[in-house]
């Protein structure tokens, strides 16, 4: 192992499949409970938002792996690291709150959509920093 092997950002991603696997899981003792029998999604409200919960977690993973990875790689991985953490703690405030009334899924809504603006900052000035290093020869120093 050598020291530019992205640890941090590969711990986080791990921890967030498992957070989504979770989610899943939920969903489906949700469809025991209520025996909703797949492939329908429509039944008793707390279904419903459980399983809009999950699916909103879905849309939004690929964007939220792209920014975690793009910020780490090119500004900074321990920062990142650490915004992938609040991004998890947002999702999992969101499933609850939505779980229970769909108004108190916005709190972590809010941390979710955050986070995911910040990373893309933080991606977005690091790859305008590695293209002007790499291509034009300036160099910025406010990377790593």
């Amino acid at each position: 192992m050598t020291s530019d092997e992205p640890v941090l950002l590969a711990a986080v991603s791990i921890l967030s499949a498992l957070h989504m696997g979770f989610q899943a899981r939920r969903v489906g003792w949700s469809r025991m409970k209520y025996k909703i029998i797949p492939p329908s999604v429509t039944g008793p409200a707390e279904f419903e938002r459980t399983f809009r919960a999950h699916q909103n977690s879905v849309e939004f993973y690929p964007i939220f792996l792209v920014v975690l990875w793009t910020s780490g790689i090119f500004c900074s991985e321990a920062i990142a690291a650490l915004g992938g953490l609040l991004y998890i703690v947002g999702r999992e405030m969101y499933f609850i709150g939505y779980i229970n009334e769909t108004q108190k899924r916005l709190p972590g809504f809010y941390l979710v959509i955050c986070v995911i603006l910040f990373l893309s900052v933080m991606a977005t000035f690091g790859i305008i920093q590695s293209f002007l290093h790499k291509y034009l020869d300036i160099k910025l120093h406010w990377r790593k």
